[in-house]
């Protein structure tokens, strides 16, 4: 019973030693923010705390900031896969259509090349693709996309961007062949421009050399000379280009010369082709004179005067 007592009155002393202690507490807490107040004599400890514990604030807050800036750095991550994903996409298609531009674009070169070839002459020209070339020492020929239902003929004249290129030798309702001029069983009048002289120009076999024979030791005919088809037999328009002279040899028997030339079509190469109707020429005796030759003129005015009365 003694015990019991004695724990009663201890704890009432305690309870009332911590309430005292609150109240001193308290008071002069109410002094410190008095004084504070009146003089801001607590500005300084107050610095200097805030600069101890600062750096407990930064411990205290990291894993929060790295936790934000994980998801700035991921979330900057992913939207820069996205954007670079989405270029790549724009450039495959931006190519894509620049491959398509640049096809169009050598396909109007080529057509313009093609239709400059007939400039000067108002014939009937029609377009045709190749559709196989065969290029066997002993056969020169092509395939085209056009037959007798497109209006093509037998004996047509075919050139490309360069010059003279062959002739259709064989015509089906949707597709026609045509030989060309490096053919071994081609062969085409031709005509020296710089001289005037006419020949004839023979296939060889070889896509890069036609050969010119029987030239007149005195005919004027020289490296370099341009020929031009000459219009004579009417197969062909005149004033196409044919080659140009690359070398002159004497023959076999010395009695005439042998000329190589290059050809200037290049129809192997080349992916359309112009049919020429020589029929549908403004002025026949063009065709069939060729090109003028230097002089001409001169000839013309004296025929004229020994006509006159």
């Amino acid at each position: 019973m003694v015990y019991a007592g004695l724990s009663s009155s201890n704890r009432s002393s305690d309870s009332s030693v911590g309430i005292l202690g609150l109240l001193a507490y308290l008071g002069a807490a109410v002094v410190l923010m008095v004084v504070d107040h009146r003089g801001d004599w607590l500005s300084e400890v107050r610095r200097q705390a805030g600069s101890v514990v600062a750096p407990l604030y930064w411990v205290a807050s990291s894993p929060v900031r790295l936790a934000t800036t994980g998801y700035e750095q991921f979330a900057s991550r992913q939207r820069l896969n996205e954007e670079n994903a989405q270029l790549r996409e724009n450039l495959l298609v931006a190519n894509a259509r620049l491959y398509r531009l640049e096809a169009v674009a050598n396909e109007n070169q080529r057509l313009r090349e093609l239709l400059g070839g007939t400039r000067g002459y108002q014939l009937d020209v029609q377009l045709a693709s190749i559709l196989d070339i065969d290029l066997d020492p002993f056969r020169h020929r092509v395939v085209l996309d056009q037959g007798a239902r497109q209006g093509v003929n037998v004996g047509q004249a075919m050139i490309d961007a360069g010059g003279l290129a062959g002739q259709v030798t064989d015509v089906q309702p949707h597709r026609s062949t045509a030989l060309l001029i490096t053919d071994p069983d081609h062969a085409v009048p031709v005509q020296v421009v710089r001289s005037g002289l006419r020949l004839i120009a023979y296939g060889t076999g070889r896509s890069d050399v036609i050969e010119v024979r029987n030239i007149p030791q005195s005919g004027d005919i020289e490296a370099g000379d341009v020929l031009v088809t000459s219009g004579i037999g009417g197969g062909f328009p005149a004033g196409f280009p044919v080659g140009t002279i690359t070398s002159l040899r004497p023959d076999a028997t010395q009695t005439f010369l042998e000329a190589d030339a290059r050809p200037a079509s290049a129809a192997a190469r080349s992916g359309e082709v112009l049919l020429v109707s020589t029929s549908e020429l403004v002025d026949s005796a063009v065709a069939v004179a060729g090109p003028p030759r230097e002089g001409d003129d001169h000839v013309e005015a004296e025929d004229d005067e020994d006509s006159g009365p």
